[in-house]
């Protein structure tokens, strides 16, 4: 079905302009709008790229919310984000489907920029619930009557701050209704003892639950209910809104539902989908886990966590070969840094492989409970610097600025597929803890090394030592290319990759040393960074040598494609051959 035909002058989804729109429609009509609304998903979500068998399976969900509940005077919450699409299109926004996470267009999570129905942004799992009683707070202590709605993925239950907010929430009076989406899954499927409790509510009938983990907390609970049922959903929405109390509608649901490809995926029933056409090759998660699994066959003391996403970060290869060596935590950082720390402590060699963006909710573990205890814990950081068309909450922005804080902390950058099966295998070997970081997408080719110096390597050398270029991971390439340009100009410049970035390698120094200015660049916030590092390990060696800083700015970057950003920050050949004529001005 191409996008045209999803979105013809006849579409029901036309017709709801917000979801007053929704208060009117009959059963029939509300089946015809559900269609509908997959259809547009379909024919859309597959070449904008997203989250598509999430949003398919909460469609008459959405509806049925937007029916009982009055956004935006009632307050709901998303946890995660990636599935508010059918929330979108219901307020309003379904005509801007087309450009979804494309620059300027929608987000793929919800954004308070877009629309007042929006609240939550940030699309982290687990946090719901914690904004759900905050917001009922404030309306018992402000007046307004508002509703609060915390629509919680299963997933999401698995996450240390869902049962925070709970304990919470069941001890006051508040009417916060949790609607559990429970498709049981969050990737794959749910991990854990909360994943087999809901699997046992799902199969009994709701007249013989008597007790469960909600009621014993002291929260109501109604359902399980069948989630693509509307008017089933409504009716138990109703009810939960005039119990006055907190209270949990169960509802089951299937993720990918009405689209066979999706229901028919053994792995994740197409949760994530990449825009159509774009180009393949391997991909940095792809060489990380084929070469742990190799490094796995070699040491039996090797152990891998990871967070809820197996298959995302590189480590189902491993889990296939070693599964009793391989323990998805659910969605708990937190807890996944401290495990490791006791495996570390256990005499074993624990691999923790999380996004970027996730590595700040457990910087605290990080801090005392890895790094305090000195303990060969390696985090491996999927996803990091400029991530794209997810947005500002899914950048790797912080990793650099937050790990060099870290005493004791090694991080690694690889430039190539070469490096980062080197720099993995040395950091699993190591006496403390270390990082590896690698960004999002594709492998590019090998950049080879001239000579080396220390443990850094150099890319590229003129005859005139102008200025030493540092280059931080798969920036390399841009940096050389960037060098070479300035050949031609009789600007002289040595590019350097200390591979090892934090601490800064002495070598960088002593190089710095026969070079009339530094420039530093990375895809990381400037402020804390490597060229920070640099820049202070220069100045305690008493050189004269100017550092310049290139990264990216202390804020909160957009949605929009990965080289356009890095393009936008003169972190591009062109932008960083720029800054070198600027620092030589």
């Amino acid at each position: 079905m191409t996008d045209t035909v999803a979105w013809s002058a006849l579409s029901p989804l036309r017709a709801v302009a917000g979801p007053e729109d929704l208060l009117c429609l009959s059963r029939a009509e509300l089946l015809a709008l559900a269609k509908d609304i997959r259809a547009r998903l379909v024919a859309t979500v597959p070449r904008t790229g997203g989250h598509l068998g999430p949003n398919l399976g909460v469609v008459e969900l959405t509806i049925a919310l937007h029916r009982v509940f009055r956004s935006p005077v009632d307050r709901v919450v998303f946890d995660t984000g990636h599935q508010a699409y059918v929330h979108k299109m219901l307020t309003g926004r379904a005509g801007l489907l087309s450009d979804l996470r494309s620059a300027g267009g929608l987000s793929g999570y919800p954004s308070r920029a877009e629309s007042r129905h929006d609240l939550v942004e940030n699309s982290h799992a687990s946090t719901a619930l914690s904004y759900a009683h905050g917001l009922a707070e404030a309306a018992r202590l402000r007046g307004g009557g508002r509703h609060v709605v915390a629509v919680v993925g299963d997933g999401a239950l698995t996450g240390g701050m869902a049962w925070e907010a709970l304990n919470n929430i069941a001890a006051t009076a508040h009417p916060i209704v949790v609607v559990l989406n429970d498709n049981g899954r969050s990737y794959g499927a749910t991990a854990g003892a909360v994943g087999r409790r809901l699997a046992e509510l799902r199969v009994t009938r709701p007249e013989r639950i008597t007790s469960n983990v909600f009621t014993e907390l002291g929260l109501a609970y109604l359902g399980p209910v069948d989630g693509h049922d509307v008017e089933a959903v409504e009716d138990a929405l109703r009810a939960a809104k005039s119990t006055g109390r907190p209270v949990v509608v169960h509802c089951l649901t299937r993720k990918g539902r009405g689209h066979p490809p999706a229901e028919a995926d053994p792995v994740d029933r197409m949760h994530a989908v990449s825009p159509a056409g774009r180009s393949g090759g391997i991909g940095w998660t792809s060489v990380f886990g084929e070469h742990l699994r190799l490094l796995a066959a070699e040491r039996p003391d090797l152990v891998c966590l990871t967070a809820a996403m197996l298959h995302p970060t590189g480590l189902a290869a491993v889990a296939q070969a070693f599964p009793g060596r391989v323990f998805d935590v659910g969605i708990a950082e937190q807890h996944a840094l401290t495990c490791a720390a006791g495996m570390a402590m256990g005499g074993l060699r624990p691999v923790v492989a999380v996004y970027s963006t996730f590595l700040c909710r457990a910087v605290d573990q990080v801090l005392l409970d890895v790094a305090l205890h000195r303990l060969p814990v390696t985090l491996v950081l999927d996803r990091a610097g400029v991530t794209g068309e997810d947005g500002p909450s899914h950048h790797g922005t912080w990793d650099l600025a937050v790990l060099r804080l870290v005493p004791g902390m090694r991080v690694a950058a690889p430039r190539d597929g070469t490096r980062l099966r080197g720099l993995l295998a040395e950091a699993v070997s190591a006496d403390g803890p270390t990082a590896l970081r690698f960004p999002k997408g594709r492998v590019a080719s090998d950049v080879p090394a001239v000579r080396t110096c220390g443990g850094v390597d150099v890319l590229h050398e003129s005859r005139r030592r102008d200025v030493l270029l540092v280059a931080v991971g798969c920036l390399a390439a841009d940096a050389v290319a960037a060098a070479t340009a300035l050949d031609h100009e009789g600007i002289g410049v040595t590019v350097a990759d200390p591979r090892w970035v934090l601490p800064v390698d002495p070598a960088v120094v002593a190089l710095a040393a026969d070079h009339r200015r530094m420039v530093c660049v990375e895809d990381g916030v400037r402020s804390g960074g490597v060229g920070e590092a640099v820049a202070e390990a220069v100045r305690d060696a008493g050189l004269p040598t100017p550092v310049h800083v290139l990264g990216l700015p202390r804020e909160f970057l957009p949605h929009g494609a990965r080289t356009d950003i890095l393009r936008a920050h003169g972190l591009d050949s062109a932008g960083i051959a720029d800054a070198i004529r600027g620092a030589l001005s």
